[in-house]
């Protein structure tokens, strides 16, 4: 008796409470993708981030987080990199890329070439 109790419970809060996590006017709470900055585009992002990459702010990042000293070139590299960072994600490059299918030699092959 106490199991079926505890289970009505349970059902009946989560039902109230449902509500309470969503944004208004909008089922999921996803505000969706912002716009990019006038001139830029997925790509010129992906560059400038792929051009800090190479120049270590990644482990720049990591040491201001951890409470690191950084000279105030590294802080402004750091800074870019978090805020190109931001635009990327919240523009939702990310989900543009898509991965491409693996070849299948045999699927892919020409089978009129192939002999009986």
């Amino acid at each position: 008796m106490r199991g079926c109790f505890a289970v009505a419970l349970v059902i009946a809060l989560s039902g109230a409470l449902q509500g309470c996590g969503g944004a208004a006017g909008s089922s999921s709470g996803d505000p969706g993708a912002r716009p990019l900055p006038p001139g830029e585009s997925c790509g010129s992002i992906r560059g400038e981030l792929n051009r800090l990459d190479s120049k270590g702010v990644p482990a720049q990042v990591e040491r201001a987080s951890s409470g690191g000293k950084l000279t105030p070139a590294q802080r402004s590299d750091v800074d870019k990199y978090n805020d190109l960072l931001n635009q990327y994600l919240g523009a939702r490059c990310h989900a543009e890329t898509h991965i491409e299918e693996p070849v299948n030699p045999v699927l892919d092959a020409d089978v009129s070439k192939w002999r009986a």
